[in-house]
């Protein structure tokens, strides 16, 4: 059933107490802040631990929401953010999602094709997953989410300004480690 209410309103109707209207906050948004976690922690069950626990905050902290001008998305991927670094930092060795676990769909239509496509996609999740823990929430806040800079500074607690510095020294850094490699050259 879809709801006709916008978020606006949905969380109008949450921060009184309705616990439908979270319902509704939950069902916008779990995809996207489970796979949002998923990535940063590549271990399916502390995803869902996590998720979990983001909307448990979140309703617990609902009544204290302010807009700020930013979509309402934002407030839950910082409360995201933050559990995950938490969890990273109680744990002593980062994790990795094992490639063959990784979604790698190539839509080519020669095999050959499909297995390079495969192979450098597995390259740059690889080299991704070597970028410091910032470095990687920015890039699937960026081409996972869609979000604009100052979406994602609000979730990691920065400024645009410092959001588009440290996206423009990400991406000088992969492609500098893309060169070292010689794995995508033609």
């Amino acid at each position: 059933m879809e709801s006709v209410y916008t978020d606006e309103e949905v969380l109008v109707m949450a921060s009184r107490g309705d616990r439908d209207a979270f319902g509704m906050i939950y069902e916008r948004y779990v995809d996207r802040i489970y796979n949002y976690i998923y990535y940063r922690t590549g271990n399916t069950n502390d995803a869902e631990d996590l998720t979990a626990r983001v909307f448990q905050r979140a309703m617990n902290h609902i009544v204290n929401y302010t807009d700020r001008g930013v979509p309402f998305s934002a407030w839950l991927y910082r409360i995201a953010h933050n559990l995950v670094a938490n969890w990273h930092r109680d744990r002593s060795r980062r994790q990795e999602i094992p490639l063959s676990d990784a979604p790698l769909v190539s839509k080519g239509n020669h095999p050959e094709s499909s297995i390079v496509h495969t192979q450098q996609q597995e390259s740059l999740l690889s080299l991704i997953r070597s970028l410091p823990p910032e470095r990687q929430t920015l890039l699937i806040l960026k081409f996972v989410e869609h979000m604009s800079n100052a979406e994602i500074g609000e979730i990691m607690g920065r400024s645009e300004g410092a959001v588009k510095s440290l996206y423009h020294r990400t991406l000088l850094a992969l492609r500098d480690q893309v060169g070292d490699s010689g794995e995508y050259a033609e």
